[in-house]
């Protein structure tokens, strides 16, 4: 069975629902006879495990440190495609990931990578850390060498993931993925996932990281790229305090801005659960009375983790005839153990 029939897609209904659309660059296009397939390097200054055991700060995803990637490509991809129509009278038409478009497959073809047994590209010269946009065209241009398979019997993406997120080599669980449980995933996160998460915030690098192919990496040449001071070791307290309006300021122009602040500070409340930190209670505290039922829910968890069932009990109380009791009544239940 194939990914979408297993449900490893987990709540991304649209890759289900356009399945069809993104067989084929065609469906999307029917003027199209080529493709052009372009790598953005984001490679990291920093290295992408610096902080696995800083527990009082969030690990951001190396992508998501700086500007939307989708803005930075699609100039870079606007201002080829003008050059195409302007000198050669093409018709042409631009994507970036938002639209269904098979990106890797097409980058194997074009020459730019392989999907490694991560499911992700992997380039010889850039390592896992690319970004893919493409321009489709009328013109009928010649194919250039596909790149082959590299992985050979490496399995070290595999065994690095955190959730045991891969069944196999190149298939992934997604509903296991904690780039998919931070990012794509509305609801809360499953409990039995969350300790496995550690303080990652926003994304995970871990079956990026540890590649061998990052020895040919190189530092992204591009600033809108590279780490903003203020995310490169965020602290947890301070981003739990961040209302609607603080959330949007602090990652405007970011790819985290699009979760929104509810799904953001659930995030930052497991990070803060698994942190061991006692200071960071208070911090979960404050949010039980959150009025976000999700951001409720996950604060329930970070103060079962941290605090003791006496105090644990007296806050379940404390909370019981709240008007908001009952959206996040099963919480409470299970962090009592009732």
């Amino acid at each position: 069975m194939g990914f979408l029939a297993q449900g490893y897609h987990g709540d991304m209904g649209w890759m289900a629902a356009k399945a069809d659309r993104r067989a084929d660059p065609k469906t999307l296009w029917s003027e199209a006879r080529s493709v052009v397939v372009l790598g953005l390097n984001y490679g990291p200054a920093e290295d992408p495990f610096a902080l696995k055991d800083a527990a009082d700060k969030g690990d951001v995803s190396v992508y998501a440190r700086n500007r939307d990637y989708h803005d930075v490509i699609k100039k870079r991809l606007k201002a080829l495609a003008r050059w195409m129509a302007e000198q050669h009278g093409a018709q042409v038409k631009v994507f970036v990931d938002t639209a269904p478009v098979m990106e890797k497959p097409l980058a194997e073809a074009a020459g730019i990578g392989w999907q490694g047994k991560h499911t992700n590209l992997v380039s010889r010269a850039f390592g896992s850390w690319l970004f893919l946009g493409e321009v489709f065209t009328d013109l009928d241009l010649e194919a250039g060498p596909a790149e082959s398979d590299h992985c050979g019997e490496c399995r070290r993406c595999l065994d690095a993931c955190p959730t045991k997120a891969f069944p196999a080599p190149y298939r992934i669980d997604a509903r296991r993925c904690i780039s998919y449980l931070t990012i794509e995933h509305k609801g809360p996160i499953p409990r039995e996932l969350r300790p496995l998460m550690g303080n990652r915030i926003y994304g995970c690098d871990d079956c990026l990281a540890v590649c061998p192919w990052n020895k040919f990496a190189s530092v992204t040449a591009s600033p809108e790229l590279a780490a903003r001071e203020d995310l490169k070791a965020p602290m947890l307290a301070e981003l739990a305090a961040l209302d609607d309006a603080g959330f949007r300021k602090r990652f405007s122009g970011s790819p985290v801005k699009r979760i929104g602040r509810g799904r953001f500070v659930r995030n930052v409340l497991i990070a803060i659960g698994n942190s061991g930190e006692g200071p960071l209670l208070d911090t979960a505290i404050a949010l039980l009375g959150d009025e976000d039922p999700l951001v409720r829910g996950a604060a329930i968890w970070a103060v079962s983790q941290l605090a003791g069932p006496s105090d644990l009990r007296e806050l379940a109380e404390r909370h019981r005839h709240s008007e908001t009791f009952g959206d996040v009544e099963t919480e409470w239940r299970t962090a009592l153990g009732s």
